[in-house]
């Protein structure tokens, strides 16, 4: 009798046991979500990931992880990218290589089914001074494409919980796999694959090794159509496991003033603007500005005309303004 008492009093302290447990368990999980103040911004982050993967006609959103719906908010449609190749001026050459590198292996897979030598590259590198278009071929690219877009923003990587900011390299991967055709693109590359030494925090270090391991799984895959885009001004200070892992570089240079006077006439079409303007003397005059440069000139010219008229005329802050571009030589 005393030993089926035992044996019960031991199932009931294993029972108890086991129960404290579980309730501790979920006590320290509801404590840690409480104390993590990205809370809040993942909740965000999924609301809107849910809503632009709707858009997107993806809709078994339970499918996805955590992880993976904080990387789907850094998503763009296509559709919705207002960037395009006419958008671009004075890099005929590098669109003209963009299309028949990445766009053409995408869009016509029927010829390059025969040979893995003809497969879009997984890496592809645009280098060059700041303001020069890099983002915007980005952009053109996907949406000639017809690619989703993951504009990575890095500083969601860097995760203060340890071993969060692995499972968040490895959903940027996960996701773009799913949702493919998709080119991740990561702006200023640099700060993140940056050279790697001693000084690096093991957590950085381990993020970086594990983003290259799973780079390198898309190239096991040669149907596997997801494509890792960088942008930079300094190619020098990438990590050389990573310049190998990025086949197709493009420079993306100055404009000279040919490339010039093409990026001021984009940038000037269907503003009002005096048939005494000189662009070929304007471009000339303009060496070693960028296009974000020659935009910025060109609305500095837009203002002049009024403030010209606001010092001619104190006060009216409601009157029409007439007039067109003044010469800004």
């Amino acid at each position: 009798m005393s030993d089926i008492i035992n044996k019960t009093e031991m199932i009931q302290v294993a029972l108890r046991v086991s129960i404290l447990s579980i309730a501790t368990y979920l006590a320290v999980k509801w404590m840690m979500k409480q104390l993590d103040p990205t809370n809040n911004q993942k909740k965000k982050a999924a609301a809107k990931a849910q809503e632009m993967l709707g858009r997107l006609g993806l809709t078994q959103t339970k499918d996805l992880t955590e992880y993976e719906m904080m990387i789907a908010s850094h998503l763009v449609d296509p559709s919705e990218i207002s960037v395009t190749w006419e958008s671009i001026g004075g890099l005929t050459n590098i669109i003209q290589d963009m299309k028949e590198t990445v766009i053409l292996p995408i869009k016509r897979k029927d010829l390059f089914t025969d040979s893995n030598l003809t497969q879009p590259p997984k890496g592809v590198l645009l280098h060059g001074p700041p303001g020069c278009g890099k983002t915007m071929i980005a952009k053109a690219t996907a949406k000639e494409a017809g690619c989703r877009f993951i504009n990575l923003d890095v500083s969601i990587l860097t995760d203060k919980w340890y071993g969060e900011s692995q499972k968040l390299a490895s959903a940027v991967f996960t996701l773009a796999v799913k949702i493919q055709p998709c080119i991740i693109f990561i702006d200023e590359i640099d700060s993140f694959l940056r050279n790697r030494n001693i000084q690096d925090h093991e957590a950085t270090a381990m993020m970086k090794a594990q983003f290259m391991t799973l780079w390198d799984g898309l190239n096991t895959d040669s149907s596997c159509t997801v494509i890792v885009m960088g942008a930079t001004n300094r190619p020098h200070d990438l990590d050389k496991a990573i310049l190998r892992r990025m086949p197709a570089s493009f420079h993306v240079p100055l404009p000279n003033v040919a490339q010039r006077k093409d990026i001021l006439k984009l940038i000037m079409q269907g503003e009002p603007m005096r048939a005494n303007v000189d662009l070929d003397k304007i471009a000339a005059g303009a060496e070693g500005m960028s296009g974000s440069d020659l935009k910025e000139l060109c609305r500095h010219a837009s203002m002049y005309r009024v403030r010209e008229y606001m010092k001619e005329n104190p006060g009216k802050y409601d009157d029409k303004l007439d007039g067109d571009l003044k010469d800004f030589s």
